[in-house]
């Protein structure tokens, strides 16, 4: 879709005028006060609605941080429902528990900055609906000399919402709803969710030809002693000549702005990192139609019916990966992991595996790591794992 708008929020002096316009409907519309945006009609220009929007996305990246507001006052500033300031303070007070979760196990977030594009808006009425996609960045405890030699500034992540907005009898553009698209994969980081990640998406694949028996004992998750293999670059024992450097590379480049070279699946985890294992120097294997349910190839074509199994699907992969072309071997810890390696779950140890990730840094023995689905860039292995305390680990050495 044509972007709209564009507008970026900071965290500061920028975030505190825009949460300046933003005030709590906990009472009738009438009696508050009435906002810049509350002066518009019913064809209220989309720069006053996008800057709701964004103000509430805002509020809700700031409850992450070790910086944050408390969160009566942060839903104090959200104008919305009756129905929606119910939400949004359940929503915002499970932000602050995730936060405090995430600062126990490897120091949390220090500041959020929000970035939000509109691809649609819709003005009917007293309606309106924004289709926005929300960037957020969440700096890391770093200092700068500590970006430089090598540590991750900021974890990234990539949500889109449907935002719908309703007008008071005062004029006054009040949040009525906000879906996010967090569906197939983990919970985006900015988001709360009551139930652990589950699959759910096309991603392509399906029952394999062969009857591939039991994987590998899942990697272990036990910390390892002293800071095991810091800069996650040494390759050259493997000796297989891949391109872990332009493996890693293409992840980061293309994280979010997905590739327009190639489709996106409904669940577009896998496939992602089999553009990026690509990327670095995996050749297809095989090609013919007839192939593409055996585990054994590897290959896209110009649809998904021309496509192997095994390119998009995680539970394929695996097979194919490891199995039957050996390009990865399952390592016994997760921890072991390097830059280019690659990490998938079982999120319900059912035997199936629902998601794939590549490492794209590597610091003091944290493996940082980046998906799609949803469009995740850098996210610590400590906070997944307490994300996911129940899921099964398979951390392949590529």
């Amino acid at each position: 879709m044509r972007i709209a708008h564009h507008r970026r929020v900071l965290v500061g002096a920028a975030a505190s005028a825009t949460a300046a316009m933003l005030v709590l409907t906990g009472t009738p519309a009438d009696a508050q006060p009435a906002s810049p945006a509350a002066a518009s009609s019913a064809n209220a220009d989309t720069t006053a609605l996008t800057q709701l929007a964004e103000g509430y996305l805002q509020q809700r990246a700031d409850m992450l941080t070790t910086t944050r507001p408390t969160a009566r006052a942060a839903t104090a500033r959200v104008r919305a429902t009756r129905s929606m300031s119910a939400q949004v303070q359940d929503d915002l007070a499970a932000l602050v528990a995730k936060g405090k979760r995430y600062k126990d196990v490897d120091g949390g977030y220090t500041k959020a900055q929000v970035d939000v594009e509109v691809a649609d808006t819709s003005v009917t009425g007293q309606s309106a609906t924004l289709q926005v996609i929300e960037r957020t960045r969440l700096y890391l405890p770093f200092t700068p000399q500590e970006v430089a030699d090598g540590a991750p500034e900021y974890e990234e992540v990539s949500v889109p919402h449907t935002v719908k907005f309703t007008q008071g009898s005062d004029g006054a553009w009040l949040l009525s709803s906000d879906t996010a698209d967090t569906k197939g994969g983990p919970t985006p980081t900015t988001q709360v969710s009551d139930v652990d990640a589950v699959d759910g998406g096309d991603d392509g694949g399906g029952k394999a030809e062969e009857d591939e028996g039991s994987k590998d004992a899942a990697s272990g998750t036990a910390p390892l002693p002293g800071n095991s293999d810091d800069s996650g670059d040494k390759r050259e024992v493997r000796g297989y000549g891949y391109g872990y450097g332009k493996m890693v590379a293409y992840a980061d480049k293309y994280w979010d702005h997905h590739n327009s070279a190639w489709r996106t699946y409904g669940t577009d985890c896998t496939n992602f990192i089999s553009q990026a294992m690509h990327a670095g120097g995996w050749g297809p294997k095989g090609g013919a139609i007839i192939q593409r349910s055996s585990n054994k190839y590897w290959f896209y074509g110009p649809t998904t019916w021309t496509t192997s199994y095994t390119w998009a699907a995680a539970e394929n992969w695996y097979w194919f990966a490891k199995k039957h072309s050996k390009r990865t071997k399952i390592l016994d810890n997760v921890w072991k992991m390097a830059k280019a390696d690659v990490l998938q779950a079982d999120w319900g140890r059912d035997d199936n595996i629902d998601h794939t990730m590549i490492v794209t840094k590597k610091y003091r023995g944290t493996p940082y790591l980046t998906y799609h689905t949803s469009d995740t860039h850098n996210k610590s292995l400590k906070k997944l794992l307490s994300d996911h305390p129940r899921a099964w680990w398979y951390a392949h050495r590529t």
